[in-house]
């Protein structure tokens, strides 16, 4: 199995440069949903993910921080707790699985660094329910049920 079969493709995906402000991330997030975002490079390059917690403690350590002065704020001066690991197109199933349990979602990047989209997690374990569910003789589902 190729993992290019789960791939949302970076023009599908909200994300951030580096230079963007702590405002512009906040609206961006806020927008679209999210929880956390991928961090880019002008030139594409993958930089990190960042996420709500992250811009939480920054601004908790900040307390005079207003909306106005989050204009002001760089997302790439803001500390990431967590280091979201990119994989590479030549990447095999055991290693985005493995990508895949401490994350949302696994960033992929081409072998210059630069993004090309991520691969959400829900994504893959509904791949395996339904491959589950086949082997099974059942109907593979398109959504998982919550209980």
């Amino acid at each position: 199995m190729n993992l290019l079969f789960f791939l949302t493709p970076k023009q599908d995906v909200a994300f951030i440069y580096e230079d963007h402000t702590l405002r512009q991330t906040l609206e961006k997030m806020d927008h679209h949903g999210y929880a956390s975002i991928p961090v880019l490079r002008r030139d594409g390059t993958y930089v990190g993910t960042i996420t709500e917690g992250d811009l939480l403690w920054y601004i908790k350590q900040n307390t005079d921080l207003s909306l106005e002065a989050a204009e002001d704020v760089p997302v790439a001066g803001i500390p990431r707790r967590k280091n979201y690991r990119a994989v590479t197109v030549t990447t095999g199933m055991e290693g985005l699985v493995a990508a895949a349990i401490d994350q949302n979602y696994v960033p992929v990047v081409d072998d210059r660094k630069s993004f090309i989209g991520l691969i959400r997690r829900k994504d893959i374990v509904q791949y395996f329910y339904d491959k589950s569910r086949a082997a099974d003789g059942r109907r593979p589902e398109r959504k998982l049920e919550a209980f």
